[in-house]
């Protein structure tokens, strides 16, 4: 171990032990879930995932996907373009809908949920 004049020590092994890495909690404590091979941003959304495939395999529902993005502002000269990327998107009884699964509404969300029924005249559901 070497002392240098300012405090600070240097300890040439403390290089070769990394420390182990946090976990990062999510902001809104939201559980990364896996199902079917398909990563989901909550235990909440996998659930309504689970739902969704039920209804599809009765009938009820038809063209189930996930992560649909929908561009609000083309790309310009002042940035890349932004997009609002729905978590389901579905036909049901002839008709699209567009649905999210959501415990927080941010004010981001709903300024691109504003903009998808301006741009789209979409309703975007919430569950």
């Amino acid at each position: 171990m070497v002392d240098y004049p300012d405090g600070r020590k240097y300890n040439p092994q403390s290089k070769l032990t990394k420390p182990k890495p946090k976990t990062k909690q999510s902001k809104y404590n939201a559980v990364k879930t896996i199902l079917d091979d398909i990563k989901f941003d909550s235990k909440k959304e996998a659930r309504r995932y689970i739902q969704l495939k039920q209804m599809e395999r009765a009938g009820l529902i038809k063209k189930l996907r996930l992560q649909v993005p929908f561009v609000l502002v083309d790309k310009s000269c002042y940035g890349r373009e932004i997009k609002y990327v729905a978590d389901f998107v579905y036909i049901e009884n002839g008709a699209e809908i567009v649905e999210d699964v959501k415990g927080v509404k941010t004010p981001v969300y709903k300024l691109k949920k504003r903009l998808m029924a301006e741009r789209y005249g979409i309703k975007v559901k919430e569950t």
